[in-house]
């Protein structure tokens, strides 16, 4: 059997933008997919959550979830 080569040392850095995960019915791990806006992102989200599991990850900035931070 032939080998698939050298894992990933460094873990993947996500761009900006809104992230949805999907994965088949019953499986954990899934793949992500990146939308420019958030109406994008959901619409994505709709349009697969009828036949996969989708989880819905938000938004990122520089490769870390970003939450806004309300003003008090």
């Amino acid at each position: 059997m032939k080998s698939r080569g050298r894992p990933r040392v460094a873990q993947i850095e996500l761009k900006n933008g809104f992230y949805i995960e999907v994965c088949d019915k019953g499986v954990k791990k899934g793949m992500k997919i990146r939308s420019d806006s958030k109406q994008a992102m959901e619409d994505a989200a709709s349009q697969y959550n009828k036949y996969k599991d989708v989880i819905i990850l938000g938004e990122y900035k520089s490769g870390v979830p970003f939450t806004e931070i309300p003003l008090s």
